[in-house]
């Protein structure tokens, strides 16, 4: 018999949860009588390495013949078993089987009728985190289990120390999400402060701003195209709420409220040959194709094409939307060497794009009710193209270590031709001053880092060290027209812009972010008790001209940021846990409506602090959260027209969210945000007390689906989603009333011969209410009024060969 080789994995065993402890002390293993079941999460991947994380979370040592599990596959499994349960799962149709070798000790051998038993030396083998991009969906399917976190890789949300949510591509489809403001309408502590219809995407996260610019993909930050990103890309949407410079690093525009982390697609062992035809009122048609198959004796290569075509007039006037995406993701997977790589390219084209409707001081806020017309003027568009790629790199250098590493790069074009929408008057009145507007932006990204588990005595260690480079050029350049006069509630059509009346001059900024990060999570009581201590040093540097001169703005900032979470697993479904996050964020840019246009600010330190609690019942899972955050409040003062700091912004709220099929055929996804936003600090105590601007006390979410019995694969939904009153202003004179919208759908999956079919349509805001969505981003450097989207009825339907 050839001699047999052994399998060494992590050296070291996470510690046997106490079900398995308490076996020891009574001499008998836990499952002998009466099996003990506990829930496992373990996602279908080659044979061999199921069957390492099935023992890594069971607390077994495992040993094999490499040739035994050579070229097999497994589906893995999800759900409440025993030990001898889950690896008959596991090794289902493989003509192998386990057999005990020693105390909590397992072997493979082939089964009797493949042939005798076979001798082999007992070799310990255990799992360590692990480390690819596979996720398994929570109960439902509309939620996943792990997140990407950056610096500590991806982590089950049960033994994360912050607050997480993360979206699968299961509800992107089913939403028919196009865009990331589509998608991010399920969670209550994000919302959208740009009109659907508008030129650029931006949200809040936990009442502070958050730009696409600060969407990470895979782990990068400044990959994604700029002002709308495409959702057909997305295998998964990670939201983690409260400052996370710790985990990402310095976001480009200086997010604190939480971040968004994109997951790309990546062919499965299942080939996918996907065609989706898509209609949205008041005649946008399209088309996307999703394509992933698999190569090689051990089908180590990967390859997934997502692509889209759509275009056609929507809800509001002489508003057209043309948008192209075309997403390449490569992937190798080797014994020890990973590999992937992203290539994509998008365009998209809008006719008179919406702005925000700004309130000047003469004004009060208008009525939504009485907007009834596109106000933004046909000759008006936004024209953009972004082309990105990404290599990713993992390899591990021992079984207990692992190095890793990402480049990024991107080129942009962008152009406009737009106007602000400036009310002058309580009648509607605003100046249409065109403006043509284009930025050319170039990006590198780059990450490297090393991953070890180790134990001294018994403490576990994860320990990371990474260090991560941004570095972005941009030039912005554009040119002012004659104006005229418009109105918001009778909007006229004007004459397409001719000869300049002024050209702006022409500005080039550079910005360097670059970072090193040392975080440890040491593992108490058999890993019941999680600890993670880091920090990050931080350096901001910028620098930027005007028609070739060196402005006095520029800065070089350093600092060293520390963090820290704490996580305690009361039981195997209740999980509490506290964090304090610490980071540098780049300074602010004056807006163009200030008179101190393009001043940029230095960097600024925000603070969070955090408790919470996750109890997960198997089916379904609530997380609750308290959190305080604070920052520097900034505002354009509306006398002089100055922007600048002004105080601090001290938000304290309350998250609750749930998420899962409670019972089968019943799925839920919700939640309410509760935030109690003080302005403190400001110039001469005179808005100290006063609500922060743009920030409702309340968002609430709640949706639900139901698989209709008897008429199988037909599911009806419904989304109620709720934003109370906000104020735009420091001073708190004026304010928008709080709003409410209803989203009603049914979906019909059928299969047709060999063909999988999916029938989706849905109805958005059914009641066709017009409101203010949102008062702005609180701490952006314009507020503005968001205009609710009118009704609108989505089709699609998906073709799977």
């Amino acid at each position: 018999m050839p001699a047999v080789k052994s399998i060494h994995l992590r050296p070291w065993v996470r510690a046997a949860r106490p079900l398995f402890a308490m076996s020891l002390l009574l001499g008998t293993p836990a499952w002998a009588d009466e099996p003990a079941r506990r829930t496992y999460q373990v996602p279908a991947a080659s044979l061999g390495a199921a069957l390492t994380r099935f023992a890594d979370q069971a607390g077994v040592s495992l040993s094999l013949d490499p040739a035994l599990v050579k070229g097999l596959r497994s589906e893995g499994l999800a759900g409440q078993y025993s030990v001898d349960e889950g690896f008959r799962q596991l090794l289902r149709g493989s003509g192998l089987q386990w057999v005990s070798v020693g105390h909590d000790a397992f072997t493979l051998v082939p089964s009797p009728q493949q042939g005798g038993a076979l001798e082999i030396a007992p070799t310990s083998i255990v799992g360590g985190p692990p480390t690819t991009d596979e996720a398994l969906p929570y109960a439902g399917g509309q939620v996943a289990r792990q997140g990407a976190q950056g610096l500590l890789g991806a982590r089950d949300f049960m033994e994360t120390p912050f607050s997480i949510t993360s979206y699968t591509s299961d509800l992107v489809k089913n939403q028919q999400a196009r865009t990331l403001s589509e998608l991010v309408a399920s969670d209550p502590s994000v919302r959208a402060t740009n009109p659907a219809g508008g030129r650029f995407e931006q949200f809040t996260i936990r009442g502070f701003s958050l730009y696409n610019s600060d969407v990470s993909y895979n782990g990068l930050y400044g990959l994604l195209p700029t002002y709308s990103i495409d959702m057909e890309m997305a295998e998964r949407v990670d939201i983690i709420k409260g400052p996370s410079q710790l985990i990402n690093g310095i976001a480009p525009r200086g997010s604190v409220g939480g971040g968004i982390n994109i997951q790309p697609k990546r062919a499965g062992d299942t080939p996918i040959t996907e065609f989706t035809g898509s209609y949205a009122s008041a005649g946008q048609v399209g088309g996307a194709v999703d394509v992933g198959r698999r190569f090689g004796d051990q089908q180590q290569f990967g390859m997934r094409l997502n692509a889209v075509k759509q275009s056609g007039d929507t809800e509001w006037d002489h508003q057209q939307v043309d948008r192209e995406m075309a997403v390449l993701g490569l992937d190798f997977r080797g014994e020890r060497l990973r590999l992937s790589a992203d290539l994509g390219h998008t365009e998209r084209d809008t006719d008179a794009p919406q702005e925000r409707v700004l309130v000047g001081p003469r004004a009060q806020v208008p009525r939504a009710g009485g907007v009834h017309r596109n106000y933004a003027q046909a000759w008006s568009k936004a024209r953009t193209n972004d082309t990105f790629g990404a290599v990713h790199a993992e390899y591990d250098l021992s079984d207990s270590v692992l190095a890793y590493g990402a480049v990024g790069a991107r080129e942009s074009r962008h152009d406009f031709l737009r106007h602000n929408v400036s009310l002058v008057n309580n009648a509607g009145d605003f100046t249409i001053q065109p403006r043509d507007f284009s930025r050319d932006e170039s990006v590198r990204t780059a990450l490297a880092g090393l991953r070890t588990w180790l134990h001294t005595g018994t403490v576990s260690h994860e320990v990371n060290l990474a260090a991560t480079y941004y570095y972005m050029d941009f030039t912005n350049g554009g040119a002012r027209y004659a104006s005229s006069p418009g109105n918001l509630y009778h909007p006229t059509a004007t004459p397409t812009p001719g000869t300049p009346t002024r050209l702006d001059s022409k500005d080039y900024t550079e910005n360097r972010f670059s970072g090193l990060a040392l975080s440890d999570t040491l593992g108490f009581f058999d890993d019941r008790l999680l600890l993670t201590l880091g920090l990050r040093w931080q350096r901001v540097q910028v620098d930027d001209w005007s028609d070739g001169v060196k402005g006095d703005t520029a800065y070089d900032e350093k600092k060293v940021s520390p963090s820290g979470g704490v996580l305690y697993k009361v039981t195997d479904e209740l999980s509490v846990y506290a964090n304090y996050m610490e980071g540098l964020s780049q300074g602010k840019i004056a807006p163009s409506t200030s008179i101190n246009e393009d001043q940029i600010f230095p960097p600024f330190t925000s603070r969070q602090v955090e408790v919470g609690a996750k109890y997960d019942l198997g089916k379904v899972a609530f997380t609750a959260s308290a959190f305080r955050i604070r920052q520097p409040a900034y505002e354009t003062n509306p006398g002089s027209r100055v922007f600048g700091p002004n105080g601090k912004r001290n938000n304290r709220g309350v998250e609750l969210n749930v998420f899962g099929e409670p019972t089968t055929g019943v799925r839920v996804l919700g939640g309410v945000m509760y935030i109690d936003s003080e302005l403190t600090d400001t110039v001469g105590g005179a808005y100290d007390g006063n609500r922060a601007p743009a920030t409702p006390a309340y968002n609430v979410n709640l949706g639900a689906e139901w698989d209709v019995p008897g008429v199988q694969g037909l599911t009806l939904t419904a989304r109620g989603t709720h934003s109370s009153s906000q104020y735009l202003d420091q001073n708190n004179s004026k304010k928008i009333d709080g709003w409410e919208r209803y989203d009603v759908g049914a979906r019909y999956a059928f299969k047709l011969d060999d063909t999988q079919v999916t029938l989706r349509a849905s109805v958005e805001n059914v009641l066709d209410d017009r409101y203010w969505s949102s008062a702005g981003a609180p701490d952006d450097a314009e507020p503005g009024l968001t205009l609710s989207t009118p009704r609108t009825y989505l089709l699609s339907a998906t073709l799977g060969f």
